[in-house]
């Protein structure tokens, strides 16, 4: 059922398609580029520090692929298919897209100064 403008509708929607949030979608581009360089530095951070014995993988989907190419070859794709995924959210709820992702580059950016931390103290 297709939502129009001079139906009322549920506050959560309203809250998500609020008209005065408007991007031209420079930030979320900002954004999506840090999420992905930081997941990638991840990957290859955690790829160094695993097979250095310094570190051990604490996603247990990626734990058997730890310390072959095939571990940073999936963390890429599957950065860049949420790249896109957020992307496509932010065309219909543009707030949303951008608070997910700033979510995500938040975590994401702790995670590389916790590996970056561990590569201090070896």
């Amino acid at each position: 059922m297709p939502l129009f403008l001079d139906q009322p509708q549920p506050f959560v929607i309203q809250l998500l398609r609020f008209s005065s949030y408007t991007l031209a979608g420079s930030e979320l581009k900002y954004l999506l580029g840090l999420l992905v360089g930081f997941e990638i530095l991840d990957g290859v951070m955690s790829h160094f520090l695993i097979r250095g014995g310094l570190a051990r993988e604490g996603n247990p989907f990626l734990l058997p692929l730890v310390g072959e190419i095939n571990f940073l070859i999936i963390k890429v794709v599957g950065v860049f298919i949420c790249a896109l995924i957020l992307w496509d959210i932010y065309k219909r709820f543009p707030k949303l897209a951008v608070i997910t992702t700033s979510i995500f580059v938040t975590f994401y950016g702790g995670l590389v100064l916790w590996n970056s931390s561990l590569f201090l103290l070896a």
